[in-house]
Order: structure tokens, then C-alpha cells, then sequence
């Protein structure tokens, strides 16, 4: 039986917390090539999501803790909509080609996160062009955007 424990939110969190990617996860699928893919995402607040879409399968969001803002954007990048995931909306799923970018709001933030498998990392196609890639310069204009961000926005680069 598998199952995630109030502690194992509150040591998944300590763990992101101190390491420079602000993330950890812990799976509940037992190998990349599982046909269903089971995580729980521990996001400190600061933790960079670039936009971008999985054109295999959907994605389902859920919190387990905190709250998380999802922007989902159009091809030529204007956001489309806009959910607080933990608030009004307990639970999401984005379509497949859907691009997406997710921002923790709340330290201790923990979201559950389902989708097909198998696992397939994200190739540069797949993700938004005027963001810029993990690590990079400006990544904290990016999410102080996504907080303010609404349908109808572009980023401004």
C-alpha cells in the first residue's frame, strides 16, 4: 500500500526548502515507463516553472497543501485562464497541447500531479520561446508576472 502522510508533506517541504531548485517530489508510480505517472510536488515559493505543454497526454493538478496559481496561455503566449488551485478549485486537469506554467503562493506547498505515461522529459519545442529556460536570467520577472497575471496578459520581454 502506498499512501502520503501529513509528515511526509511537512520533510518533502523541508527538503525542497533547502536546496537551490526550491522542489522535491516524492513518486508513487514504480518506473518511468508506468503507464499512469503519480507524484506529490513539494514548491517553496521562488520555484520556476517554465511555460510549457506535454502533447502526450493531459495533466491532472491537485494540492495537497497550499495554494498554486495556474496560467494557461494561448500559442502565441497570452494567458487564457487563470486558476487558483487550493482555493475556489481543488482539482484540474489541462488537456493535452494545453501550455501551462504553475507558481507556488505558500511556503509548505505540496501539489499531486497525474498524467499518462510513460515518462517523457520536455524538449525545447514544447516549451514557451519568450521564457526564459530554468536558471536563467529574469526567471523572477517571469513569476512575479504569473502572480499578477489574468486573461487577456502577455509577458513582456
Amino acid at each position: 500500500m502506498k499512501q502520503l502522510t501529513h509528515s511526509d508533506l511537512v520533510n518533502m517541504s523541508q527538503q525542497a526548502a533547502s536546496v537551490a531548485r526550491l522542489r522535491s517530489h516524492r513518486t508513487l508510480h514504480e518506473e518511468l515507463s508506468d503507464p499512469v505517472q503519480r507524484l506529490a510536488i513539494a514548491m517553496e515559493p521562488g520555484t520556476y516553472i517554465r511555460p510549457h505543454r506535454h502533447p502526450q497526454t493531459w495533466e491532472l493538478l491537485t494540492p495537497l497543501k497550499g495554494r498554486f496559481v495556474l496560467l494557461q496561455f494561448s500559442d502565441t503566449g497570452e494567458v487564457t485562464h487563470r486558476t487558483v488551485l487550493g482555493e475556489t478549485v481543488l482539482l484540474q486537469e489541462i488537456p493535452a497541447f494545453t501550455w501551462h506554467a504553475v507558481l507556488s503562493l505558500d511556503e509548505g506547498g505540496v501539489i499531486f500531479e497525474v498524467k499518462r505515461g510513460p515518462y517523457q522529459a520536455l524538449v525545447e519545442d514544447d516549451c514557451m520561446s519568450w521564457a526564459p529556460p530554468e536558471g536563467g536570467a529574469d526567471t523572477d520577472k517571469v513569476m512575479a508576472w504569473y502572480a499578477r497575471a489574468h486573461p487577456g496578459d502577455r509577458y513582456a520581454w
